[in-house]
């Protein structure tokens, strides 16, 4: 894992650390409030039994303030048969309000917090067959607090995601920028000497027709022309046009040969018939060039590169597979990282441009379909055909 995942890794275990941190402390203070609501309504429970067993000529006073001091904490009296005596800071809504009071009273009971006290008899002894239960809910404050943790973590997840998403633009942006902005310089800084290169190619052509080295040089300045080509159209959108995708894997294949170790093998095996695809003809051979170079890249020099294509699915698709030393399984998307490479020089930028050519410019995939360590990897391309 490459020290951006790591990175990633610690931040997010370090938000769960917080996230559940803060559910700690909610649920102790929730858990505080619980218990203070429990006194309130053993206290509000006693001044109930006070007054129901009080006679006509005591003082109430003080019994009905604290009866009628909660206003937060709903809470229901019923007697031994059951019956409804009294109820408060329930809402009953505005329609069929008896219904309504009967469903506040079943989901109050069924949450099981009651208090229950014993009626004096006529001589004002406690009569163990005469009760009254009082139960009890949440306030509507407690409640709320308890949802608030949930609510916090959902905003501060949303709010991070959304960052998260525009930085990773952002940063797409700029990389994107630094791409073309890199591209259009090089294409720029090779036209002047380019061309006077080809005016010394023509001089040195009529002095000396015939010559081989002079007929070489044309075409070394033919491929300096291409990359150029090449590089001019990064970042704008390339014109796509129906191209013969045997033709250029060829003609790619033959050019590669040319280039690398002669002890490296590069086998084309065409299909039966030639296909064809909507690509942008220099930016798709640059493709095929990076995968080729790559492949023999991890040969060492010695080995054997195959090229095959063809259709299926309503896909064109390309393999460039060698025998080379493999990718590991952790790496098959790193290998696309732009400076992800495992050459002592080099930039590690084919690859990331090929998938940029690819995915950006043709609405493709590239991606590795498999290898060994050992064995060799194959790389896949795959295009929409033109026919679909």
């Amino acid at each position: 894992m490459d020290k951006s995942g790591r990175m990633k890794i610690v931040i997010v275990c370090i938000a769960v650390v917080i996230a559940l941190a803060s559910l700690i402390v909610s649920q102790f203070l929730i858990d505080d409030m619980k218990e203070e609501e429990r006194k309130k309504m053993e206290i509000w429970a006693s001044a109930m039994q006070i007054m129901s067993n009080a006679d006509s000529n005591a003082d109430m006073t003080l019994v009905l303030k604290v009866l009628n001091g909660n206003n937060t904490i709903p809470v229901v009296v019923l007697d031994g048969d059951g019956m409804v005596q009294d109820w408060r800071n329930l809402d009953l809504g505005r329609k069929d309000s008896l219904a309504s009071l009967h469903r506040q009273v079943a989901r109050i009971c069924a949450g099981g917090k009651n208090i229950r006290f014993y009626l004096n008899d006529s001589q004002g002894n406690v009569d163990h067959g005469q009760f009254v239960d009082v139960y009890y809910d949440d306030s509507l404050l407690l409640r709320r607090l308890a949802m608030y943790p949930y609510v916090q973590l959902g905003v501060v997840v949303i709010f991070v995601a959304i960052a998260a998403l525009l930085l990773a633009n952002m940063k797409k942006t700029e990389q994107n920028r630094v791409w073309v902005g890199l591209s259009k310089e090089t294409a720029h800084q090779l036209g002047t000497p380019i061309s006077s290169l080809m005016a010394w190619q023509e001089l040195m052509a009529e002095q000396h027709p015939g010559d081989e080295a002079v007929a070489e040089m044309g075409k070394d300045i033919e491929v300096l022309r291409t990359v150029v080509d090449r590089f001019s159209k990064i970042g704008s959108e390339p014109e796509l046009e129906v191209c013969d995708i045997t033709e250029i894997i060829a003609g790619r294949a033959a050019y590669i040969s040319r280039r690398i170790s002669n002890k490296i093998t590069v086998e084309c095996l065409p299909p039966p018939h030639h296909v064809k695809a909507l690509v942008s003809h220099p930016l798709f051979e640059w493709v095929i060039e990076n995968l080729c170079k790559n492949a023999a890249d991890a040969m060492d020099g010695t080995g054997k590169i195959t090229l095959t294509h063809g259709k299926a699915d309503g896909k064109v698709w390309v393999e460039v597979a060698d025998n080379g030393k493999g990718i590991p399984k952790s790496r098959f998307k790193t290998v696309f990282t732009p400076g992800y490479t495992t050459k002592k020089r080099g930039w590690g930028l084919g690859l990331s441009l090929s998938r940029r050519i690819i995915k950006d410019y043709h609405k493709g995939r590239i991606f590795v379909k498999s290898s060994e360590l050992g064995k060799g990897t194959v790389f896949r391309i795959e295009l929409k055909d033109v026919r679909v």
